[in-house]
């Protein structure tokens, strides 16, 4: 039985050696390599082979240097086949190369962005022009199921495809079906004895079905933030006292159909307890008293809360880092006595080295020159680490509207201690257009334009605009000019010269006409980070053409009164403006107010003044609510002299009665008026005209979505004093005095885009003829929705509202939009 078996095991090995592959056998009889050729090679160069391959000519080949190259070439991931033999000395290695991927294509996804996506099929090598490796589509295929089911979408499916064509290439299709993600139907507390589930969870973005749902989708499942939701519920007792609080078991359970989940905690809540003594120790740089008062806040006696201790922590890192220690650490360390039922804390301060800012980098700013940015620091290179000041750069940046997102990262320099590297990276968005199109708007029609405006011109930070505007209400020709940064102190320059011919009988005001023109010079200093003064000065003129029986008489009387129809002045302004938002675009924190004075300088044709301020401040309620509320005041008047004068008028002959002989005699026409009609016969009359108070193509104008006090739901500037002719037909003549403000509601999360915003607002305002006059029973208000976009093609904004509170005349309009305005 041995003798065969032996014979039988002999023959198979000799069987199997004499079917091992060619370079195997050779390698069993080393050999010196006198030169290498590759054979399959199509899209590899040769080079890039030679690059890997850890055979030499010279070398002397052996069974392991072949499987050695072998595995070299495969961990490549160029190849899908790879073979090695030998004619003579020359080394052959044969090769099939993997197909390169000739087009990645992403459909069915809406969860996840499909830049992000290819973002990250990029980092693991799935990417057009990259070698195809079927191993890292199954990875992605795992990882994109991981994530889906991270947000709560156990139905999704990830479906790749492949499509081989000529020239080794194939192309990639991953198609998603992300289905729905399943909704939670049950959020079951256990132990929580002494508060009630609803204000355990009332902070949680996990929810059962609420009304509120279609826009928070906080039933929506999600394992990311039912973590947080966990350690929400962990502060929540943390925060009141439960030091001895400990969450025993969080459980979830999905419906047979993955559509339910099912949310179950249990958990122990201990003891209430208070804070003890509290002290500071370490070295705490600063005085310690200092230090202390920083904590003081914490007092003992009241109920222990971990969040009071995370900002007193915060407090002290805070003070510290603005002076350079970058790195400080804050250790509270509690001292717990379960009789007492109280903790003492000792704050024990690390400041570890005092740390020196390198350098300042920037990244992203394609466009935006480096000094544009940089001056907008305030954390200096080379000076002391200041948290502050590098926030407060970020802030600033942010605020230029140049930018999409403003990131900042602070790294410690190698080999260092102390010293570090700030940068920032920043994403440039479009910050002005060349544009030739057309606009339209229920106030101006059919807007013919062409513009140039750029408030990054040529990356410079300066402010440039150019525009020819025509409408049916007005021609416009515009050049403007603004340096920000005339002086290293921040001391702007700019230039306004315009021409303009504006018919306001189109405009929804009374009928009459304007031929103006101007050049102003202004200059802006600032007094501190939020606030700045600016200054103008300028000269212009205004023709006004009136029309005797179309233009309202208060019009024509003032014009008649002053004794020309062109107006020149003398005009300076001067304002002050505080911004504290977060961001130009889109703020969710902060406000902005302007308070400015404009004065027609004695010597202009008619002297008055006009002071206006307006305010707006965003409350930010939550991350998907944020409030606004805005007020916008406005007055004017004349001082110095008034001009009065004596029109004399003559009076048309009485009617010839008709008689029997006579039923339709002719009416005599009226005398022409004498050389010097006041002083002639008693069918003459006399009326004193005036020109006092605001001049009227001064005035304020309030309703609708364009005019200065904006009440939507009511027609542009219709709002307050009109003239009516005998025919009913009202002609607005605008105030002197403007009411008017807003509260609104915005919803940022409603639209992923940046760009875009919905909102609910209350709007009230009116104009009145002098503030004697101002009632608030006068005041008009409306309540609607309002959308603002900045599409590609310039800024749209439409709004729907409904008329609260009206009269008798207003003139209603619901829907209102703007398209190539201001947003």
């Amino acid at each position: 039985m041995t003798r065969p078996m032996s014979r039988r095991l002999l023959t198979l090995a000799l069987a199997s050696a004499l079917s091992l592959p060619v370079w195997a056998q050779a390698a069993f009889t080393p050999f010196t390599v006198s030169d290498i050729r590759i054979d399959g090679l199509q899209r590899i160069g040769a080079g890039t082979v030679f690059t890997y391959l850890p055979v030499e000519r010279g070398d002397t080949l052996d069974q392991g240097k072949a499987a050695e190259a072998v595995r070299a070439l495969y961990k490549t991931g160029f190849f899908e086949d790879i073979s090695i033999d030998h004619q003579g000395s020359i080394l052959v290695i044969k090769v099939i190369e993997r197909p390169a991927i000739n087009k990645l294509t992403l459909t069915g996804n809406k969860d996840l962005k499909t830049e992000d996506l290819i973002k990250g099929l990029k980092e693991i090598g799935l990417a057009e022009g990259e070698t195809y490796n079927p191993l890292n589509l199954d990875r992605v295929t795992q990882e994109l199921t991981r994530q889906y089911n991270n947000r709560g979408k156990y139905n999704v499916s990830i479906s790749p495809s492949v499509e081989h064509l000529d020239r080794n290439r194939v192309n990639l299709t991953i198609t998603i079906k992300e289905g729905k993600a399943a909704k939670i139907r049950h959020i079951n507390l256990i132990g929580n004895d002494r508060y009630p589930e609803e204000d355990i969870t009332k902070d949680w973005e996990s929810h059962t079905s609420n009304w509120m749902s279609w826009y928070k989708k906080d039933d929506q499942y999600s394992r990311e933030k039912l973590s947080g939701d966990i350690e929400k519920l962990n502060s929540w007792y943390l925060d009141r006292g439960f030091v001895d609080f400990s969450l025993d078991s969080t459980q979830v359970a999905i419906s047979g159909d993955k559509k339910d989940m099912f949310i179950t905690a249990g958990m122990t809540e201990g003891e209430a307890y208070n804070f003890a003594a509290i002290s500071v120790s370490g070295d705490t740089i600063l005085p310690k008293p200092e230090i202390e008062t920083l904590v003081s806040f914490i007092r003992p006696g009241n109920v222990f809360s971990r969040g009071l201790l995370e900002l007193a922590t915060n407090s002290v890192t805070a003070r510290l880092a603005n002076i350079g220690y970058a790195f400080a650490k804050v250790n509270p360390v509690p001292t717990i006595d379960r009789d007492k039922r109280t903790v003492a804390i000792d704050f024990q301060v690390q400041p570890g080295p005092r740390v020196n800012v390198r350098r300042i980098v920037f990244k992203g700013n394609s466009r935006t020159a480096d000094p544009v940015l940089r001056r907008e620091m305030r954390q200096f290179e080379g000076s002391w680490y200041s948290q502050a000041a590098i926030d407060r750069g970020k802030v600033r940046l942010d605020r230029l509207g140049y930018f999409e997102t403003v990131d900042v990262d602070t790294q410690p320099v190698p080999g260092s201690d102390d010293q570090v590297d700030v940068t920032y990276t920043v994403k440039e968005t479009t910050s002005g257009s060349i544009s030739a199109g057309v606009g339209y708007s229920q106030l101006s029609g059919i807007n013919l334009s062409l513009q140039l405006s750029e408030n990054n011109f040529l990356g410079t930070g300066n402010r440039v605009s150019m525009a020819l505007t025509k409408s049916n209400y007005q021609k416009r020709y515009d050049f403007s000019y603004m340096n920000p940064y005339f002086t290293d102190d921040g001391l702007s320059l700019g230039y306004n010269l315009w021409w303009r011919e504006f018919d306001y009988s189109n405009y929804n005001v009374a009928q009459y006409s304007t031929n103006s023109g101007a050049f102003q010079v202004f200059m802006g200093l600032p007094l501190s980070e939020s606030d700045s003064v600016q200054v103008m000065f300028g000269i212009d003129s205004n023709q006004i053409l009136a029309f005797e029986g179309s233009t309202p008489p208060p019009m024509v009387d003032y014009i008649k009164a002053v004794g020309q129809n062109t107006f020149h002045s003398w005009r300076t302004q001067l304002s002050w403006g505080r911004d504290t938002r977060n961001n130009y675009f889109t703020p969710v924190v902060g406000s902005t107010q302007n308070l400015s004075a404009e004065i027609a300088l004695p010597g202009s044709t008619v002297e008055y003044f006009k002071l206006q301020y307006d305010v707006a401040k965003y409350w930010p309620l939550s991350q998907a609510l944020v409030l606004k509320t805005g007020l916008n005041l406005g007055y004017g008047d004349s001082y110095g002299k008034n001009y009065s004068r004596n029109l004399c008028f003559t009076a048309p002959l009485p009617p010839i009665p008709p008689t029997t002989d006579n039923p339709n005699p002719t009416q005599p026409p009226a005398p022409p008026p004498p050389s010097n009609p006041c002083l002639t016969t008693s069918t003459d009359y006399i009326k004193t005209v005036t020109a006092t108070g605001l001049p009227f193509f001064e005035n304020f104008y309030a309703g609708g979505i364009a005019s200065s006090g904006k009440v939507r739901g009511f027609t542009d500037n219709t709002l307050g004093p009109a003239y009516v002719s005998g025919f009913g037909y009202r002609q607005p003549l605008g105030g002197s005095v403007l009411v008017a403000g807003s509260v609104e509601a915005i919803f940022p999360k409603l639209f992923d885009s940046p760009a875009a915003r919905v909102s609910a607002f209350l709007d009230f305002g009116n104009v009145y003829n002098g503030y004697k006059n101002f009632s608030a029973s006068e005041l008009r208000a409306s309540a609607g929705i309002a959308l603002l976009w900045r599409s590609p093609m310039g800024p749209l904004s439409i709004s729907y509202a409904l008329p609260l509170r009206k009269k008798d005349g207003d003139q209603i309009e619901r829907l209102q939009f703007n398209f190539g305005g201001q947003l």
